[in-house]
Order: structure tokens, then C-alpha cells, then sequence
């Protein structure tokens, strides 16, 4: 029978009410110990030097927010960077936040920003159900690594389904003549732009992780992880086919924009010849120039030295697009 498993928070106590408590909990089942750390300070990773064999510079990419997705190596444990997507509706901007995984073999710590729901979620039935903490802790470290990976994972189909709904609005509003469309492809084309450059990484990294993690398995996780990379080549094959979607809906923007200008041009274009016989008989005897017909009659070759005049410019014009190869 396996043990039975308890919850910890674990905090430092105060000296002259000056040191503020740690925001550390952990769970355990049977020999396997669950950290969870979330909007880490330099606090709590002084608490973690001084429990666990942890690189000082493993526990300075905790705090960092410039990290790429990594794994590194120990003797004794692996360390784990990554990043996934998060949605945030206010700005419409999809930005990458980072979860730092200990693994040993005897534990997992992990510290993240909070801002992962599910990953919050997952801590807590761990935390309040036994059936739960037993799902995911009784095969060991390398198993409960895996069910935290693969529930973040999951959570990219969320935000990837928003795409495509986002897709489909967009190719309606591409053949409403009433919507402006270039802005929503715009957005739609930066947000994921922003979701490939966060999956790109994460990929490799996780199709390394079972070699890595192989030496704290209790069973063989090449199916589980196997799985996992499944999943993120669906989700990047999607990408990839709404990529797609955005340059075409792009050119079909772009090409009935081009027909309704042309539409309005040729509207206008009409107007200006019908009002060019009006233009030229109004500007000519506008001039303070004597020509016949008008009020004070004048002499014809004023009339035929101003039309000549006109000519050669014309002409002059005429001859510069040319040579220019405009006409």
C-alpha cells in the first residue's frame, strides 16, 4: 500500500517580522515530493539552494525572463525550460511565459509566473483528491514531469482554436466590402507569428526529454512522450495551414481593394472628362489676356500664341513620360 499522501507549505519564520513568508507548497506521495513555486523571488530560490543540489546559475534562469527553451544535465538532476503561449484578451497579443522543472529522483520542483490555470489546476487536485495524486505521482518523477508537460501542451489547443475562429472572421470580413480587413490580418498574422516563434523551440526540446528523463522512470514513458510531440506537430502543422489562410486572405484582400479603388477611379475619371471642356474654356479666357470672343475683344494671335504655347508644353510632357518609359 502505497503511503499516505501529505500536503506541505513550507515558510521561513520570521525575524523581527522583517523576512516575509515563502511562497512554496509541496505535496507528497510516498518518496516522490511535488514543489510548486509560482512568481519565484530570490527568496524562495535561496530555499532551494540550500535543499536541493541546484546549480547557481540554474536557479538565476528561474528568475530570468530572457531564457530559451532548454534542457540541462546533471549528475544528480535535469533541468527544464519552457515556454508556452498565453492569450491575453485586453491587448489581443499572444506572449510566451516561462515554467523552470527541476527533476530528480525523487522530486519535481516547479516555478512558473502563475499565469498557466491549468497548471495551477493541476497542483491543487494533486493537493485535494488522492485519486488525482496517486494518477500522477505513484510512477515516479519522470511520469508526474510528463503529466505536467503534457497538460501545458493541451492547453496550446485552446489558444489554437481561438486562431481559427479568429481565421474565419477574418475571411468574412475580406469579402465585406463594409469591414476593414487589412487590420484584423494584420493582428491575426502578428498573433501567430508570436505562437510559431513560442512551438518552434518547444518542440525540440521536448522531443529530447524522454532520453533525458529516461534514467528516473519507473516504466517506459517513449509512448507518453511520443504522445506529447503528437500533439505539438498537430499544433504546428496548424500554424503553418492558418499561415497559409493569412497570405492568401491577404492577396484576396488586396485584390479586390485594387477593384474597388479601380470601381471608384473609373466613377471619377468620367466626371473629369465630362468637366474638361469646362476647365479649358474657363482657364483660357480667365487669363487677363485679350482673345477674341471675350468681353473686351483682342487680336488672334494672342488666342494662337497661348494655344501654342499650351502645345508645346503638352508635347514637352508627353515626350519626358515617354523617354521615361511611364507611357
Amino acid at each position: 500500500m502505497p503511503q499516505k499522501p501529505t500536503v506541505q507549505s513550507v515558510a521561513i519564520t520570521p525575524v523581527k517580522n522583517q523576512e516575509p513568508k515563502l511562497n512554496i507548497e509541496s505535496v507528497v506521495w510516498g518518496d516522490l515530493t511535488w514543489v510548486n513555486i509560482e512568481k519565484p523571488t530570490q527568496q524562495e530560490t535561496e530555499y532551494l539552494a540550500q535543499h536541493y543540489p541546484f546549480h547557481a546559475l540554474d536557479l538565476d534562469d528561474t528568475l530570468s525572463r530572457i531564457q530559451r527553451p532548454k534542457i540541462d544535465e546533471y549528475e544528480d538532476y535535469v533541468f527544464i525550460v519552457l515556454h508556452f503561449p498565453i492569450w491575453h484578451r485586453e491587448t489581443q497579443v499572444t506572449t510566451a511565459t516561462q515554467v523552470s522543472i527541476f527533476v530528480g529522483k525523487n522530486y519535481v520542483v516547479t516555478l512558473h509566473s502563475g499565469e498557466l490555470r491549468l497548471l495551477r489546476e493541476l497542483f491543487q487536485n494533486c493537493k485535494s483528491s488522492d485519486t488525482a495524486l496517486q494518477e500522477n505521482m505513484s510512477k515516479g518523477s519522470s511520469f508526474l514531469a510528463y503529466r505536467i508537460i503534457d497538460v501545458l501542451v493541451d492547453r496550446c489547443f485552446t489558444i489554437l482554436d481561438r486562431i481559427l475562429g479568429w481565421a474565419d472572421a477574418v475571411e468574412n470580413a475580406v469579402f465585406d466590402e463594409n469591414i476593414e480587413a487589412a487590420i484584423e490580418l494584420a493582428n491575426l498574422r502578428r498573433d501567430v507569428i508570436a505562437q510559431r516563434r513560442i512551438i518552434w523551440p518547444l518542440r525540440s526540446v521536448i522531443g529530447e526529454l524522454e532520453s533525458k528523463l529516461h534514467r528516473f522512470a519507473t516504466a517506459d514513458l517513449e509512448v507518453y512522450f511520443g504522445d506529447v510531440m503528437d500533439h505539438l506537430n498537430k499544433i504546428w502543422d496548424t500554424l503553418d495551414e492558418v499561415k497559409e489562410i493569412i497570405e492568401v486572405y491577404k492577396d484576396t484582400d488586396y485584390i479586390l481593394s485594387t477593384d474597388r479603388l479601380n470601381r471608384v477611379m473609373r466613377i471619377l475619371t468620367v466626371f473629369t472628362t465630362i468637366l474638361m471642356p469646362f476647365l479649358i474654356v474657363s482657364s483660357i479666357y480667365g487669363m487677363n489676356v485679350f482673345l477674341p470672343g471675350g468681353q473686351t475683344p483682342g487680336n488672334t494671335v494672342s488666342f494662337w500664341v497661348l494655344i501654342g504655347l499650351m502645345g508645346a508644353m503638352t508635347g514637352a510632357m508627353l515626350w519626358y513620360f515617354r523617354k521615361r518609359r511611364w507611357i
